[in-house]
């Protein structure tokens, strides 16, 4: 075998590991409000809440996506290639990134030798904060072609619904320390807004609440699942 070969068999397997799921520690949450949402907290600053699961202050009925942050991102891409870089994928005539008509920025990202585009912008923010953000939201799409972290980024289901309920039932029988009805009562609208606007599915949600430790009863379980039907 040549080492042509070898080198390719290597780096398959050592590109594997960009798909490792993170630790818990590495990800974080951040609220996605509706516009609704948004404008009736700007309205009456009083309509929000200070949340203590992202640490931010914003409607109480708002939607938390799942990700990994920027450092976190680039610590995976070092621990399998510390060569690893990117580039503007387009540079104006005095070699500057060039952004696009949105403010977003489309870049390459190189991981031991195979190479793919991604692309970020900083959702209409403004300044060398914005252009800082736009670059990370880019790196973090392109690794996600590399499968970094691409669970959180997926929007469908890895698992069969039923799967995640009866793995869930069966935790919260054993343990018999289940969610007290009240706290559960007050999220059920805002997860049920989730998987009404497509932004969650049922499964994300008890997958969710799964990884947090969190036991539901076998009532609390029929609840979401029987959402958006």
């Amino acid at each position: 075998m040549s080492d042509k070969t070898d080198d390719q068999e290597l780096n398959t397997e050592a590109l594997k590991r960009l798909t490792a799921p993170f630790p818990d520690i590495e990800i974080s949450l951040r609220p996605k409000p509706t516009k609704a949402q948004t404008e009736e907290v700007k309205r009456d600053f009083q309509k929000g809440i200070r949340c203590n699961l992202c640490g931010g202050w914003h409607h109480p009925n708002v939607v938390h996506l799942q990700y990994v942050g920027h450092a976190a991102t680039t610590k995976r891409l070092l621990d399998v290639d510390i060569a690893w870089n990117w580039e503007f994928l387009h540079v104006d005539e005095k070699g500057f990134p060039e952004f696009d008509i949105n403010g977003g920025l489309w870049i390459t990202l190189t991981v031991l030798g195979v190479t793919r585009k991604g692309y970020g912008d900083a959702e209409g923010k403004t300044g060398p904060n914005a252009v800082k953000e736009v670059i990370g939201d880019a790196i973090r799409n392109a690794s996600m072609r590399f499968g970094v972290a691409l669970e959180l980024w997926h929007k469908g289901e890895f698992k069969k619904d039923d799967d995640t309920a009866s793995d869930q039932a069966e935790q919260a029988e054993q343990q018999g320390d289940f969610y007290p009805d009240d706290k559960f009562n007050d999220m059920l609208p805002s997860w049920k807004h989730a998987v009404e606007s497509g932004t969650k599915t049922t499964n994300d949600i008890l997958q969710y609440l799964k990884n947090k430790e969190v036991n539901l009863s076998k009532d609390q379980i029929s609840k979401i699942n029987n959402i958006g039907k």
